[in-house]
Formats: structure tokens, C-alpha cells, sequence
């Protein structure tokens, strides 16, 4: 496999208006935030530049386990950031440490099989790293200006925000292989039973006395 850095993203008017519709169809989503007089709010709208910072879960399956600022938070829920690479790869190596220098809580699928590359052309990578998707936007190879364009148009925060304790979740395979389900220990035990009952059977059958044939009053 050739591992090329080169771009596909689509920057200026047409992502930006990308980004705006694919903002519009997550427009549903309800904000948490808290008034000057402390009262919590549950809203619609997204609070104003007055609200104290609201701390929310990040969406989007486990980014860390810990809260995360209002921003990045909201951020990471409408266009989560997907990071496919694999190894060596200097330029995926560029590229994870880009992102976490500006502190953008994403995801890392390695491709080291064929399914982990059906995995990266279904995302719409063409098999070159690293590739990466923010949201509905992708990019193929590492490219600094790029990637913070795709960042700003989703409304990332510009600088670090990440909490102290924050921990990337772990790279994982892109086409990871299904877990293989264990004995079904009820089955386990019925069957175990159903052979203690048959055992008991043949050892009551083999302990009776055989019935005699000889006329009533005959003795040997």
C-alpha cells in the first residue's frame, strides 16, 4: 500500500455552507447553561455571552470520560473528529500530535488489514494517510493549514481547552474483529443436569433385582 500526503478538502464558500447545513440538521440539540443569579437553564438556543460556562458530556461514544468545556463540547457532539492511520507513517505521527497540541478530542482507527481499508474507503478515504474526517468534511494526508480551516469551520476552540485529566481513548482497529461470545453457561447447566438425571437413571436400573421365572412353590 502507498502511503501519499495529499489533499481533497474543499475549502471557502462550499464548506463553509456545508458545515452550516449539516449545523441547521443538529439544531435540535438542547443546551444547558446557568443565568447570573445561578439559576440553571434548559433551552434551544444557545445561551448568551453573559452565561456562566457550562460543563456537559461530550457525545459521540467514550472522549475521555471526563467533562468538557461548553464549546468543545458542543464541538465534539456535531462534528465528532476521526484520525485513520497506521504504521509507519510519519505523516499520520504529524498528525496526531497536531491535534493534540490544539487540544480536539478525537478518535484514532488504525488500518493495518483489508477490512480496515474497506473500513477507510467506506469513510471516503482513497487508501492514502492519514485521513481525516470531521464531521461530514475529510481530508487525506496531513496538512496543518487544512486541518485547523475544517477545525475553525466546525467551531473548535482555537486553543487548548482539554481538561487536565483528560485521556484519548485508545487507537483502535477501523474494522475491529467481532468478540467471540462465550459458552451460554445456562445451557451449560441444563445439559449438565440432563446427564446427572441420566447417570442416576442407569444406576437405579442397574441395581434393581432381575424378576424370577420359576412356577410359584419351586425352589432350586
Amino acid at each position: 500500500m502507498i502511503f501519499a500526503i495529499t489533499s481533497n478538502v474543499r475549502h471557502g464558500a462550499f464548506l463553509g455552507l456545508a458545515m452550516l447545513l449539516c449545523m441547521g440538521s443538529a439544531s435540535a440539540q438542547m443546551y444547558k447553561w446557568v443565568d447570573a443569579s445561578g439559576k440553571t437553564h434548559f433551552s434551544d438556543q444557545p445561551p448568551p455571552p453573559t452565561a456562566k460556562p457550562s460543563q456537559i458530556k461530550a457525545g459521540g461514544g467514550d472522549m475521555g470520560g471526563v467533562s468538557l468545556p461548553y464549546a468543545l463540547a458542543t464541538a465534539t457532539r456535531n462534528f465528532p473528529v476521526i484520525l485513520f492511520t497506521t504504521n509507519p507513517c510519519a505523516g499520520c505521527d504529524e498528525g496526531r500530535n497536531f491535534l493534540k497540541a490544539r487540544g480536539i478530542p478525537f478518535i484514532e482507527k488504525t488500518v493495518g488489514s483489508d477490512a480496515d481499508v474497506a473500513k477507510l474507503k467506506e469513510a471516503g478515504g482513497n487508501g492514502s494517510m492519514p485521513f481525516l474526517t470531521v464531521g461530514s468534511a475529510k481530508s487525506t494526508g496531513f496538512q496543518a493549514e487544512a486541518w485547523n480551516s475544517m477545525l475553525n469551520v466546525a467551531l473548535y476552540p482555537t486553543s487548548k481547552m482539554l481538561p487536565a485529566n483528560y485521556q484519548y481513548p485508545t487507537a483502535a482497529s477501523a474494522a475491529p474483529k467481532p468478540v467471540k461470545a462465550g459458552p451460554d453457561q445456562a445451557a451449560l447447566r441444563a445439559a449438565a443436569a440432563a446427564q446427572e438425571a441420566e447417570k442416576r437413571r442407569k444406576e437405579a436400573a442397574a441395581a434393581k433385582p432381575a424378576s424370577s421365572t420359576a412356577p410359584p412353590g419351586f425352589q432350586f
